[in-house]
């Protein structure tokens, strides 16, 4: 194969990796019954004027399933943070010993896992989506090739193996949704 041809296919192939690397770090932050700190990582807390991620202005961690331990680095930060988690619609009732943050993490109804079910389902399919798109821009990419000069058996082969890599992955994001949905439906 040609020098361009391994570029596409390789091209494709990172494509292809940093939508599953996306999709499994979304999968993270959904609720699955027990508490992980991954869960407040999309919230955004104001410090000091600006609007900061909760990871910047606290240690977070979970010192078993069930809770969540926020630590500020600065003291003066517990009220606003209390306020972000509050606002932040996820469920928690953070209580503030003047230390720290604790939150319970209350176990999930069977209605909310299949809604998170739902949702894991959803962001799925959009990483399909995406696999798809990635394996047409590398496929417009053989076109362009074609008109450059490249064999068409090599186009031939090149987009083959387009279509091999997309099958494989979308394989890949059907067994991550497998596993992500036994993690939630499991009490």
């Amino acid at each position: 194969m040609s020098e361009e041809v391994t570029m596409v296919i390789d091209d494709a192939k990172d494509g292809m990796e940093s939508v599953v690397a996306f999709l499994v770090k979304e999968y993270q932050k959904l609720r699955a019954g027990k508490a992980s700190p991954e869960m407040l990582d999309s919230l955004k807390v104001e410090c000091y004027g600006a609007m900061m991620p909760i990871n910047q202005v606290a240690n977070i961690n979970s010192p078993d399933p069930k809770q969540i331990i926020v630590q500020p680095w600065d003291k003066s930060m517990l009220a606003p943070l209390e306020k972000a988690i509050r606002n932040a619609n996820l469920g928690f009732n953070p209580v503030n010993n003047g230390e720290v943050l604790r939150i319970l993490v209350p176990a999930l109804t069977e209605e909310r896992r299949k809604e998170i079910v739902k949702k894991a389902r959803q962001d799925a399919e959009q990483a399909k989506v995406s696999i798809r798109s990635v394996r047409k821009t590398a496929n417009d990419m053989s076109k362009d090739l074609k008109s450059s000069g490249v064999s068409e058996d090599e186009i031939k082969k090149m987009e083959d193996k387009i279509q091999e890599l997309t099958t494989d992955f979308t394989k890949k994001i059907d067994k991550i949704l497998e596993v992500k949905e036994a993690e939630i439906m499991t009490v």
